[in-house]
């Protein structure tokens, strides 16, 4: 599926499981550059 974002930037939160996960999966596969954002609670 062509979305059109090759070269865009996209943040996303919870992206290492779950739905955040899948979702920059997937936009790395359209070629944006993608932030993950991570929280780790000690």
């Amino acid at each position: 599926m062509d979305l059109r974002l090759k070269d865009k930037k996209a943040l996303i939160t919870g992206s290492t499981a779950g739905i955040g996960y899948g979702i920059a999966r997937e936009l790395l596969k359209e070629g944006a550059h993608v932030i993950f954002m991570i929280q780790y609670i000690s």
